[in-house]
């Protein structure tokens, strides 16, 4: 994996790209079959969706707007998460990614709960 998750970006914005962009590096490497080709897709989808709906946030028209988004953004995070777990590998490699993955896919659903969490009372 090209990118290296211990060195995350500072700003979410470059954190939840690399986190889109490490996940499509890990389904080139996960083995082909048509059984979990549905899963790699979903997996793909939502974790894009992650820093789109982030990005949305910060250009919202409003509070309510600003933490629809970020709702969405968390939700999209969990989505991550459970089709990582559903992606478990046999080869020790492509698992260590996906345990990578799956921890950051975490990590970033925690942090959208902090902001919302934040961002109710205003």
């Amino acid at each position: 994996m090209a990118g290296n998750m211990n060195a995350k970006p500072y700003d979410l914005a470059g954190r939840t790209f690399l986190f889109a962009k490490e996940v499509r590096e890990f389904a080139q490497t996960y083995p082909k079959n048509n059984l979990k080709l549905s899963d790699i897709q979903q997996l793909i989808r939502s974790s894009g969706s992650v820093g789109a709906n982030y990005i949305e946030a910060n250009e919202s028209l409003g509070k309510k707007d600003f933490r629809m988004r970020i709702k969405i953004s968390r939700k999209e995070a969990k989505e991550s998460e459970y089709w990582l777990k559903l992606l478990k590998a046999d080869n020790p490699q492509i698992e260590s990614m996906r345990v990578r993955l799956e921890k950051e896919a975490r990590e970033l659903t925690l942090i959208f709960s902090a902001i919302l969490q934040k961002h109710q009372s205003t």
